[in-house]
């Protein structure tokens, strides 16, 4: 089970949390994008390897979003920002 450190509530289960995605992949207006494009959009999540700034919801705690840092190979946290996204 990978553990978050919430700048807000301290380290918490990661069942507390929903994953925002990758910090940059903004949502595309629909109206600007293709069917097919708005399709890849919601199904085609970028997977990288390595370091990767992620956003994240405390759903079941605070309500805040804040970024982490997190290596997709090891699941390990390796920085964290205060910052809201």
């Amino acid at each position: 089970m990978l553990l978050i450190n919430c700048p807000f509530c301290s380290e918490r289960s990661e069942i507390e949390f929903v994953y925002g995605g990758p910090v940059g992949s903004n949502r595309p207006e629909p109206s600007n994008v293709t069917d097919a494009e708005w399709i890849d959009h919601l199904t085609m999540v970028p997977n990288p390897i390595g370091p990767v700034e992620e956003k994240w919801f405390h759903a079941r705690g605070c309500g805040e979003w804040f970024t982490i840092w997190r290596n997709t190979m090891t699941h390990e946290i390796v920085e964290h920002s205060d910052d809201q996204k």
